[in-house]
């Protein structure tokens, strides 16, 4: 539950749900902790409308549609098939939709916002870039999901 405070809480605390066959995403289930969560965000289109009658000469913005921005999750590839499992099934043609919750979580690792993406579904996955030249960087991958709405709470 959000609680106001006068500190914003940091972004790096978070925790990632694939829901299906991938656990709850509580703390010792998550498989390959998530990095970096971008793209959360809608966007309201508007359409002009205007009376033939109206005094003023200007048009109304009528609400139309939404759009939902994809959402791009990063992690350390830590050899786990859960996730490429899932990817391998959409791609073979199951429609396979699921509940994608991220929940942030405070100091004290008690989570204190959550988003919910609906019926989000894989889109894009990019595997890591190798190169040889020096040894510090982690083998990263990323997951690129489409959904259909995002539920906060």
């Amino acid at each position: 539950m959000p609680t106001q405070r006068d500190n914003p809480y940091g972004a790096f605390n978070f925790i990632v749900s694939l829901g299906g066959d991938q656990g709850s995403g509580d703390e010792g289930e998550v498989v390959g902790g998530f990095s970096d969560v971008s793209g959360l965000g809608f966007e309201v289109q508007y359409a002009d409308y205007r009376n033939g009658n109206e005094k003023v000469n200007t048009v109304r913005k009528v609400q139309n549609s939404f759009t939902v921005e994809d959402v791009t999750l990063k992690r350390g590839l830590i050899g786990s098939l859960d996730l490429f499992d899932w990817l391998k099934k959409v791609r073979e043609g199951t429609i396979d939709a699921r509940p994608v919750t991220i929940s942030l979580l405070d100091e004290a690792r008690q989570t204190v916002s959550t988003w919910k993406l609906i019926k989000a579904q894989p889109k894009k996955w990019t595997g890591p870039t190798l190169a040889a030249k020096g040894g510090t960087e982690s083998a990263m991958e990323e997951l690129t999901l489409c959904h259909e709405g995002i539920e906060y709470s």
